[in-house]
């Protein structure tokens, strides 16, 4: 075989060899050919990309978890606080993500944080606060119209830590304390009022039938005798004492 054919040979397996890409599962490649795009993307599993004729992107279709660093953000009530937040998304259409963005990642997360300022800062801070599972699907919806048409996909926005002033937390501390103290008085006195609800329905009951109370008494001297240290003053019911002097008098 003369040397020039079989240099040819080589030069052409190690062609081929170079054009042979593996893709993973959850790879896709976008073929740009001669500097057209190719209808789809290729993969998952072997493929050809014949260079310099075409070019590959490679495009991963597995959910990024991007974190949005701390935003100042003044809420409608004039709060200025530090929010962060974490956005999931992917890509679902591989080809949109590499022709109508230069880069969807960093143009993902320019546009988390700029809404994440806009939508916060049009809510007050104890909605802020109280009513974030609303707030986190307001930006994710808002999110996902905007990347759309880059074919990605915000599957869900999750506000994660919202940094209050010293002294906004000084002043809800206050507050807070002052609820429960409201909250105190409110059941004591309705604790007041119940008793003294229960205590005239006794009264009036006890009214009716002197012994009753008699009774009572009694049954207040057995408590009071359980404690071996107390001294008991017994003051005799008047009712007893006429009937032992009226006895006294009838045996004279």
């Amino acid at each position: 075989m003369p040397f020039g054919l079989t240099v040819a040979i080589v030069i052409i397996v190690l062609y081929l060899l170079s054009a042979i890409k593996i893709l993973s599962e959850y790879e896709r490649g976008v073929i740009f050919r001669l500097g057209r795009l190719l209808p789809k993307p290729k993969g998952p599993g072997l493929i050809f990309v014949f260079a310099p004729i075409d070019r590959m992107v490679r495009i991963s279709l597995r959910t990024v978890v991007l974190d949005v660093p701390a935003q100042d953000i003044i809420t409608k009530d004039n709060v200025s606080v530090k929010v962060n937040a974490v956005v999931y998304f992917r890509v679902l259409e591989p080809p949109k993500a590499v022709v109508e963005v230069e880069n969807y990642k960093y143009a993902t997360s320019q546009l988390s944080q700029t809404t994440l300022r806009s939508i916060l800062g049009q809510a007050e801070l104890d909605e802020l606060l109280s009513e974030r599972e609303k707030l986190n699907e307001r930006l994710a919806e808002i999110i996902d119209l905007h990347t759309d048409p880059w074919g990605v996909k915000v599957s869900m926005v999750e506000v994660k830590h919202v940094d209050l002033p010293s002294e906004m937390q000084r002043a809800m501390a206050k507050q807070a304390e002052a609820e429960r103290e409201k909250r105190a008085k409110i059941i004591h006195a309705e604790g007041e009022f119940m008793a003294s609800k229960r205590l005239a329905e006794a009264g009036t009951i006890l009214s009716k039938e002197p012994v009753t109370i008699q009774l009572r008494f009694l049954q207040t001297l057995t408590e009071i005798a359980t404690e071996q240290n107390s001294t008991i003053i017994f003051p005799l019911p008047i009712d007893i004492l006429k009937g032992l002097m009226g006895r006294t008098s009838s045996g004279k």
